[in-house]
């Protein structure tokens, strides 16, 4: 491997393959993207029922835990992470979700000038390819595709309707003018497939664009510095350490855990925990790895005797050989199911700017992950907390390259936050009590003896984990721990940029796959205007 490109991207996740697919679109700007994972292109990748194989295993997956949570009842939590070309975006529900106006705005009012809402709505746009909405807020010629949900399921409408009764609006677009309300979420497919970062940005361009080169396979192990300039990679492949130099810039997008995690390995971060591991320093940056954001999220679970829902039965076993049958001719019915088809944005104050939970309604009785299986059928709520303050980090446990990162969350350290999860957790279950629902269900599962605000707090010890959003390691910034500046350039380096979600300052009020393209988008356009001038 001797053939330097003019960037490398280190990643191909949400943000690489949106900063890869749009960088070389110039034929005369060349990028070579590096993979850990294979290529994303498989069935169970494309097949949105596939996520049932990956999300609670190794396939496709980095599958991650946390160090154990104090504010969990000292529970590892556990942290899927995808590992292929398309990234997480090859392993998440598909839920395309934006975030709040007021949460870009509020990066911009932090100093990073060019991301406020005003600013980044064009690039959501030009990213999206939506089937449905046009008009002020929406793209339909980009490379992601957006689509309705094909899976014809009638118990998200079931929910919908409990939200009504109890009280809420109904959204049909929670990307546009307003957030809040109850709705059914568009998702990233067509065609009733999984529509990934890679499906979109790469695997059209692979083999056509001569200025573009994939390799999978290949675990970066280190960022190769002269002096203060980064000018290449250092690679594990196929069990051999190769390297790779760049002519322009090193594009970090290996996410928020392993994008810090590799900053440090390569010398760029606290200095004395740095030196504590024997690790040479190029460069002192006490932000990296701080700032780690990330929702908490608790999981209603009721029972139900309909096998419109997705369970473990002889009548379930039965319905989904005729499932699989009618995807394979039509791409429609369960197969296409991205499991979280509902959705719902609610403000646990009335007076806030923007509502501060988020649920995700699955038609299936969700355990741990999907780890933890149960006989017969059922579904499910997340209720997560958008803006929690809990404020953790990702460190390095060892100078060993190939090693999982520490992460630490902090889930539930700040006192307001459980006190705003309890708020949330009343909100859903009077959506979840409402007749449409609670007519439909056959027991609750999980939170029958919960009545006071004492029990709701244990119950969420006890149960509570991620629901996949990690960002903010590597934040963009203007201030002491910021590690990278509004264009993306880590701060006191010169051809190195974090283009992927730990870029962001603070979480935003939603899913974070769509913003982390976003990203992508961003940082190439940025990277065509500087070598225009």
């Amino acid at each position: 491997m001797n053939q330097n490109s003019d960037y490398i991207v280190v990643g191909g996740g949400a943000g690489g393959c949106a900063v890869a697919g749009r960088l070389t679109e110039d034929p005369s700007i060349s990028v070579t993207v590096l993979e850990a994972g294979g290529g994303g292109d498989s069935w169970v990748v494309n097949a949105p029922i596939g996520v049932v194989a990956m999300l609670p295993t190794k396939l496709n997956n980095w599958a991650f835990e946390t160090v154990p949570q104090p504010g969990l009842n000292g529970r590892r939590g556990y942290q899927p992470r995808g590992k292929m070309l398309g990234g997480s975006s090859g392993i998440n529900a598909m839920v395309y979700i934006r975030g709040h106006k007021v949460d870009y705005d509020h990066w911009a009012a932090l100093g990073n000038t060019g991301w406020s809402y005003d600013d980044v709505l064009p690039y959501f746009k030009h990213s999206e390819n939506n089937e449905t909405h046009g008009g002020k807020f929406h793209g339909q010629d980009g490379p992601l595709r957006v689509s309705e949900l094909r899976s014809d399921n009638p118990f998200p409408h079931l929910y919908v309707e409990a939200g009504k009764q109890a009280g809420f609006p109904v959204n049909t677009d929670f990307n546009g003018a307003e957030q809040e309300g109850v709705g059914i979420y568009q998702v990233t497919q067509y065609q009733g497939e999984r529509w990934t970062a890679a499906r979109g940005y790469l695997h059209p361009h692979m083999g056509k664009r001569t200025n573009l080169r994939v390799e999978t396979g290949c675990q970066v192990t280190k960022i190769l510095f002269e002096g203060k300039r980064a000018i290449g990679v250092q690679m594990m492949q196929n069990g051999t350490l190769k390297t790779l130099r760049a002519n322009r810039e090193i594009l970090l997008a290996a996410g928020a855990f392993q994008s810090p995690q590799l900053l440090m390995l390569s010398g760029v971060g606290d200095a004395k925990a740095l030196q504590a591991l024997g690790i040479p320093v190029i460069h002192h940056l006490p932000g990296v790895g701080k700032n780690l954001q990330d929702h908490p999220d608790f999981v209603f679970k009721y029972r139900a005797k309909s096998l419109d829902l997705l369970g473990i039965s002889a009548g379930g076993s039965i319905r989904m050989m005729r499932e699989f049958s009618r995807y394979q001719s039509q791409r429609r019915g369960m197969l296409s199911s991205n499991g979280a088809e509902g959705g719902g944005f609610l403000k646990t104050d009335a007076s806030m700017a923007a509502p501060d939970i988020q649920l995700h309604f699955v038609v299936a009785m969700l355990d741990d992950h999907a780890r933890k299986l149960h006989l017969g059928h059922g579904y499910s709520c997340h209720m997560c907390l958008l803006r929690p303050k809990s404020i953790g980090e990702v460190t390095l446990a060892t100078p060993d390259p190939l090693a999982a990162p520490l992460i630490n969350p902090r889930f539930l350290e700040h006192p307001d936050d459980m006190e705003s999860m309890v708020k949330g957790f009343k909100l859903t279950r009077k959506i979840m009590d409402a007749p449409a629902l609670a007519n439909a269900r056959s027991s609750d599962f999980q939170t029958a003896n919960v009545h006071t605000d004492d029990d709701i707090r244990a119950v969420i010890r006890a149960t509570s984990d991620t629901v996949y959003h990690p960002i903010g390691t590597c934040k963009m910034g203007v201030d002491a721990m910021a590690v990278v500046d509004p264009a993306l350039k880590v701060i006191g380096l010169e051809g190195l940029r974090v283009v992927d979600a730990s870029i962001m300052p603070t979480l935003i009020g939603g899913n974070t796959n769509a913003p982390t393209m976003m990203i992508g988008e961003k940082a190439a356009d940025m990277i065509k205007a500087e070598l225009r001038q």
